[in-house]
This record gives C-alpha cells, structure tokens and sequence, in this order.
C-alpha cells in the first residue's frame, strides 16, 4: 500500500498526522508546500493526500486539481477554517473527498482518512478486476454488429454518437472505441451530462478562471483540457442546455473554447464520442436540440441493442457480474440453477445490463447457499413475472359430447378442456409426456429436438399471426430482428417476408 501524503506549512499540524496515522501502522510522506508535492507526483503517487488550503504559493486547491487531472481515483482531503465556506465548496466542486474544518479532533481526522483509505483500495480492487475482464460480453448477432463497428472505427477519430436504452452499455462501448483507437495512449474522460447542475456544467466542460464565480478561488481545467489528446465522452447529450451546446458546437466546428471567465482562446485537440437514449431527432423537431449540433455529432451512429434483443447473452452476463461481485466481496461465486437462468433470461429487465448486474449483486449478498433457485430471487420480480404471465386458454363451448377432437390438443394451443368440464390438460403436461417418452427410449438430443420444435412453432405462429412480417413477428415475441431471421434459416421455416 502506497503511504498517505500530508501537505500542511504548518509544522505542528504535520507533526500531529504523522504520530496519529503512525499508531494506526500507516505510512506517511510529508510536504510543507504544494509545490513539493507537485514536484513528488512526477515520480509517484499516494494512496490518500490530506493538504491544507491556504499555503504560500501554491494553494491547496490547486494541488487538489492538479492531483484530479493526473489521479483521479486519489482521495483527497482538504483542511480548512470553520469561517471559509467558500473553499469548503470549491474543493467539493473540484472532487474533494471530504474536507477537515480546523480545529479538528485527532481522532475524527484518523476515522476520515481511513474512510477515504478504504475508498482508494476499493477504487484499485475495481480497476484491476476490470483491466483484467473483457472490455464488452455477448455472442448474440447484434453485438456481433457493434464488435464489427468498433473495428471498422478502430483507426479513425471521427466523432461517433451511441444510442441505445439506459443501462445498455454505453460507456463501455465508447471506452472501447477509444482503447482501439490511435488515442488510446492519451486520456479517456467522461462526463454525464444530465447528472450536473446546469449552473455548473459549463465550467464542468470548459473550466473557469481564478474569479470568474463566487467560490473559484483558484484556475480550474475543464473536461477539454483534461482529455487533450484523447478522447470526450459526453453521455446524455441531449439533455445538455441549449446555451451550452452552442458552445459545444462552437468547439466540434473550429476547435476553440474560453474557460468561464476567461479571455484567451483555447486549442482542444479531443475526440468527441457522444451518447444519448432520447431520440435526438424528436427532441430536434421539438426545439429542445440544436439541428446544427445534432449533424456535428450524427457523423458516424452506433446503435447499441437492449438487452431484450439479446436475451441470450443473459447467461454469460449473469455469470461474469456473479464472479464479480463474488471477487469485490472476497467470497465464493454463486451459481444459478437452469431453473433459475431460464428464469433470468425470460424477464424484461427495462433497465437492460446494469439493471442485471445490481441484480447479480444482490444474488451475491442476500441469495441463501451457493446454488440459487427461482424461489431465492427477489420476491418483486417473481410477482412481477408471475402477474404479467397470463396463459392463453381455448374453451370448447359445446353441449355435445360428440365435441371435434381437434379441441383437446394441438401444436399451438393452449391449455384446453374436455366438452362436459372435466380435468385440464395443459400444453406443458403434454411437453412432459413427449420428453419422458422420449427419454425412456433413449433417443439422443432430446433437449435439441424439442427446443427447436418450440422455437419453430413459437415463429410460425408469430409470423401467421403478422402476415408473414418477420419485424413484427420479431416484436411480438420479444427478440431482436437478426435473432428471428438466423432462427427461420437454422429451423427451416418459410412464408416470412423480407419486411
């Protein structure tokens, strides 16, 4: 573990940390100026920096934005007078950890840097464990498209808009389009652009000069100048502000910007990767998105599927999320029963990859044993499941009981009854019979067999019911286009149209 810096000119108070965080068997370094610890970054890092604010020379706020810049996974821990409010703001504003109020109690300032301790080593833990996963998971046809895109975009720095679902992944396609690209060496910066205040996103893209605010006590790098180089990945762009994204285009035009305050003109050298899961188009027609903008950043569009047009890439997911959490939490991964990942792989999930991930995590802390069942699973989603599950059942409304037979069964039907009300013969009991039969024959690839006679009386059905529409008929079940089309050509089904 790296040690925990301390930036004070004060000598005492240096003095009083060091003996504090030496009880605890945690290592110091200590700095008497900003400037040396500037100086230090160049050849090393720390675990935790605890700098005070007012110095000579160098502040420590602009160590704390200096140490962002480089180091943005650094706790830091500001200390402060009780009297200066506006520095406690600005040191939150520019990523502070927490900040100190001096007089502080020895004690209190040990529990705080522990806090902040255990954040750094969470940070670390996460950023091996996903240097060490694959960049995106799926083997279904359309991420198959976006893996193809990605490369085709691997040698290029033409700006790229991804549209997709929240929680379909995003971020992580662009990380990706940036870690095959010629930038890859320089920084990846994001930013969500509906999570910060509007008042304060303009300094968020552009940064601000010592003055330009009440609380900018010190010159501030935007997001521009951080990603210099490489790469700016602006998520829900179009919720950004109209003022601002004519700024923005001002920047993706000529490649100039003023930080808020300023008045020299800035040189960006960034490629913009923008995302978005509105549709831009509406929002243009609506008035609330610049025209101009959008075909700025309309150069090269990604769409990326939901989760429900890749349903099977669930199984791969839920066990990679599973093994994750497992390894953040120091314990055994948990398994899910076929039960339980037929399950999974049949819900809605409107939240798409994210959604199953917290889900994962959840199974990680509160599902009893190691082998997970259906029962183990959140109660809501198995109500949920259950209350949007409504069997179709065909009645035979005769007086007869000469009734066809043709009401008591069939490929497609549902459930169905005898003419005089006797017992209900559902069509899984009848799949229950076809397989124990089949089993007790020993006939190879049972599971094969009637899987693909499910699936192709599930398309037929769909695709009588929509004339032939293979989009539709793709709607209506719950799949993505290229899953139904590769499932006509694998099973053999024909009268689909190329709609």
């Amino acid at each position: 573990m790296k040690p925990i810096w301390i930036v004070d000119d004060d000598e005492s108070i240096r003095w009083v940390l060091e003996k504090a965080l030496a009880r605890e068997n945690l290592a110091t370094q200590s700095f008497s100026s900003a400037r040396d610890a500037m100086q230090a970054l160049e050849s090393g890092t720390p675990q935790v920096l605890v700098s005070d604010i007012r110095m000579p020379g160098a502040s420590g706020l602009e160590l704390l934005q200096t140490i962002k810049a480089k180091h943005p996974g650094i706790p830091v821990i500001i200390i402060t007078a009780f009297s200066d409010l506006d520095s406690a703001v600005s040191a939150f504003q520019g990523g502070a950890f927490e900040y100190l109020a001096k007089p502080f109690d020895v004690d209190k300032a040990v529990e705080l840097i522990r806090r902040a301790l255990e954040e750094s080593l969470r940070e670390t833990d996460v950023e091996q464990s996903s240097a060490n996963a694959p960049e995106i998971l799926g083997q279904a046809p359309a991420m198959q498209d976006v893996f193809r895109a990605i490369g085709r975009l691997s040698q290029s720095n033409v700006t790229v808009l991804i549209t997709g679902e929240s929680g379909s992944g995003k971020e992580l396609v662009a990380r990706a389009l940036h870690k095959h690209s010629p930038r890859a060496a320089q920084p990846f910066v994001a930013l969500n652009t509906a999570a910060i205040p509007k008042d304060l996103l303009e300094s968020e893209l552009f940064g601000h000069e010592r003055g330009a605010f009440t609380g900018a006590q010190a010159m501030r790098r935007g997001r521009f100048e951080q990603a210099e180089g490489g790469t700016l990945f602006l998520d829900e762009i179009g919720d950004m502000p109209l003022d601002l994204q004519t700024r923005l285009l001002r920047v993706l035009s000529d490649g100039h910007f003023y930080r808020v305050g300023g008045h020299q003109s800035l040189k960006a050298n960034v490629r913009v990767i923008a995302a978005t899961h509105q549709n831009l188009e509406h929002r243009v027609r609506e008035g609330l998105f610049r025209e101009d903008l959008y075909h700025r950043l309309n150069v090269i569009r990604l769409r990326l599927p939901s989760l429900r047009e890749r349903s099977e890439d669930i199984p791969i997911l839920a066990r990679h999320f599973l093994t994750q959490s497992a390894r953040q939490l120091g314990v055994e991964a948990k398994r899910l029963s076929p039960q339980a990942m037929q399950f999974l792989s049949q819900l809605e999930l409107p939240g798409n990859v994210r959604q199953l991930e917290n889900l994962c995590n959840w199974i990680t802390v509160m599902a009893p044993g190691q082998t997970v069942e259906v029962k183990d699973l959140p109660q809501d989603l198995i109500e949920e499941r259950s209350s949007n599950f409504q069997p179709t059942h065909t009645h035979t409304h005769t007086t007869s009981s000469a009734a066809p037979a043709e009401a008591h069964g069939g490929a497609g039907g549902g459930a169905s009854y005898d003419s005089d009300g006797g017992a209900e013969r559902s069509w899984i009991s009848l799949l229950e019979t076809e397989a124990a039969q089949m089993l007790a024959e020993e006939r190879p690839e049972v599971m094969d067999i009637l899987g693909r006679q499910f699936e192709a009386t599930l398309i037929k059905i769909a695709l009588k019911h929509t004339h032939g529409r293979k989009n539709d008929a793709a709607v209506r079940l719950g799949i993505g286009r290229n899953t139904i089309t590769r499932k006509i050509q694998e099973l053999g089904i024909g009268g689909a149209e190329d709609d």
